[in-house]
């Protein structure tokens, strides 16, 4: 199951609570659960209502999550997430930050753009940022997940180091591909200090569009970057497929271009159907496939796909909210799923 960030939880507190618990444990039969997007401090929040790893009623509500979800035969890793520029002002009420004051030309919500510029960040920020990543890690493990999987897609902080149109520093930090990829390896190396590296993975976004971003040459940014990995003995890495034309065009054969990079198990992603992640996996260009939209409205997705059964159609009113309603109440097969 793919990171899908629900915003359930308290936004002022981002603790989990019963919602999640059970939204989780009903999905436990993911046999791997990559969860929301969980920020490290409370400044980094792009999402209000989803879950942090910054304080110790985090670690005790997702401790709650990840022992229903043990007490199942589940395993569940936690997505570490900044958000950097893709915070908007208007949630934290701190300036956002960035490798560059570039402003994140887009909406955080219904008509509201981006209006404040992040902050170029200095020194003293990348050791904020480095500790923060460790002590999420830390509080991570506390918590009881199996392990991490770096948020380095869709134009938050670690993506925008990484991709070219972000990234316009002239230090060590940027230019080069090997520079861009600098800091994001850094903080990669905090996490396996803390859970090792086969229990470390990373997402990745190579053609995405999504908050504004795009890099002049993935083929030869990510290929970099999965060789660093590799050469870190990381487990995994998800690779999003665009799900915008122009990012297709730019990378139409993405899984083809990257898996000679990587030696670990490279999950697909992107609105697949069981067919076709099966494709995908059976000619060896992917070992794993993950869904995201298919598992909200389905928590018994793996029984569904083995029998072949129809599936329900999830209700993107829903997606977001406060409530049970779209999150844990969709239906199973038979009630002898649960």
């Amino acid at each position: 199951m793919s990171s899908l960030t629900r915003c359930r939880a308290d936004p002022k507190t981002a603790v989990p609570n019963d919602l999640h618990v059970e939204y989780y444990s009903q999905r436990a039969s993911a046999g791997m659960i990559l969860s929301e997007c969980s920020q490290v401090v409370p400044e980094s929040l792009a999402f209000p209502g989803s879950a942090g790893i910054f304080s110790d009623d985090t670690v005790k509500g997702w401790r709650r999550v990840n022992d229903a979800v043990h007490a199942k035969g589940g395993l569940i890793f936690l997505q570490i997430w900044h958000g950097g520029r893709a915070v908007p002002f208007e949630y934290s009420g701190v300036q956002p930050i960035a490798p560059s004051p570039l402003l994140l030309r887009g909406m955080f919500a219904p008509n509201r753009p981006h209006t404040v510029a992040p902050r170029e960040m200095n020194r003293d920020d990348f050791k904020y940022v480095r500790n923060a990543f460790r002590k999420g890690a830390e509080n991570a493990k506390r918590a009881g997940f199996d392990g991490l999987q770096l948020h380095g897609a869709h134009g938050y902080l670690i993506d925008s180091f990484i991709r070219s149109c972000t990234n316009k520093r002239t230090d060590e930090y940027g230019g080069s591909v090997a520079n861009r990829c600098r800091f994001p390896l850094e903080i990669l190396d905090q996490l396996i200090e803390v859970f090792g590296p086969e229990r470390v993975g990373m997402k990745v976004s190579p053609n995405g569009r999504y908050n504004d971003m795009i890099d002049d040459n993935p083929v030869e940014t990510y290929s970099y970057l999965l060789k660093e990995l590799d050469k870190r003995g990381c487990s995994f890495i998800e690779i999003r497929d665009a799900d915008e034309e122009s990012g297709k065009k730019q990378m139409p054969n993405i899984y083809r271009d990257l898996r000679p990079h990587f030696k670990g198990a490279i999950i697909v992603n992107e609105r697949l159907s069981f067919d076709e992640a099966d494709k995908l996996v059976s000619s060896g260009l992917g070992d794993l496939a993950s869904w995201g939209r298919a598992y909200i409205a389905n928590p018994d997705l793996v029984e569904r796909y083995r029998l072949r059964a129809p599936l329900n159609e999830p209700d993107p009113n829903t997606f977001y909210g406060a409530t049970s309603k779209g999150y844990t109440d969709y239906p199973f097969l038979s009630s002898s799923s649960k």
